[in-house]
């Protein structure tokens, strides 16, 4: 099971400087992936969650891509309706080539209604227009004269049973956000129940956990997979490993923007995984 980190593009603390050192960090601890998020125009409803500076995720990825040799490079998730499926086509093959064939490509539906509108996109359709751009994205792609012939795996985020479903459809993994481990459990037999019901291969399961350490065990129904201490954390990687995830995508941003401007203790939170969960880097490796 390969382990990945979803790095805040966004936040007061947040700027080049930041950006690049957040991509040292996950590359040089030994992780696998490196995951960005989604929002173009930063309405009050993002702004409130996500605020600015927003760095877009393409351009960001990219100029990353520069900056690392080894890690690959996401989204979680690129909010599908904004682009044209030409454009997301066109721009995701260019950052593969350019990359290596490090791209891994997450998209979701979407959520803040503020920025669809500003966009001037029907929220209502969001889902039908997720369905349609995938279509196009795949269509577009197998012109590998034009697109490139490395393969893109994208994973189609969503916890809701639509999302699942779309994901067996158009997806090579399932990426549901920061969820209870028992409602990961549940749904990783829903996924191959969806499948084998639409007569298709069950994708990978992804899932984007959180991770907050504590000193104390965190108990309650209502704790998400990943918060508690290094054991329950271990536990739960242990756990999603044993049924069938495929890639982990651990969250250090808890929710305040405010912690963009001290990234040294989510930074700290990831070095205790790595150190418990992945081998040690060799300084061949790491040059």
């Amino acid at each position: 099971m390969k382990i990945g980190v979803n790095v805040p593009n966004f936040g007061p603390g947040t700027d080049p400087g930041v950006l690049r050192s957040w991509a040292r960090t996950v590359e040089d601890l030994g992780f696998d992936l490196l995951m960005l998020s989604d929002h173009i125009a930063i309405t009050p409803d993002v702004a409130e969650r996500y605020p600015a500076p927003f760095y877009e995720p393409f351009t960001t990825l990219s100029w990353l891509a520069g900056l690392t040799s080894r890690v690959r490079l996401g989204t979680t998730v690129l909010i599908a309706p904004y682009r044209h499926p030409l454009v997301t086509a066109r721009m995701a093959a260019n950052l593969n080539e350019l990359s290596d064939g490090r791209l891994v490509l997450g998209v979701g539906v979407g959520w803040a209604r503020q920025e669809f509108a500003a966009l001037g996109i029907p929220f209502e359709q969001r889902g039908r227009l997720t369905d349609a751009h995938l279509r196009d994205v795949r269509a577009a792609w197998a012109d590998t004269a034009s697109y490139g012939r490395r393969s893109i795996p994208v994973w189609v985020g969503g916890n809701s049973d639509a999302g699942m479903r779309r994901a067996v459809r158009l997806g090579e993994a399932w990426h549901p956000l920061r969820c209870t481990l028992p409602w990961l459990r549940e749904a990783a037999g829903r996924l191959k129940a969806t499948a084998a019901g639409q007569r298709l291969p069950a994708p990978a399961l992804a899932p984007r956990i959180a991770l907050r350490l504590t000193e104390a065990p965190v108990d309650g129904t209502q704790r998400l997979a990943g918060e508690g201490t290094i054991e329950q954390v271990l536990d739960d990687l242990d756990q999603l490993r044993q049924v069938g995830a495929d890639t982990v995508v651990l969250d250090p941003y808890h929710g305040d923007p405010r912690e963009t401007c001290h990234p040294q203790a989510a930074r700290q939170a990831l070095a205790t995984v790595a150190a418990h969960l992945l081998p040690p880097r060799t300084g061949t490796e790491q040059s």
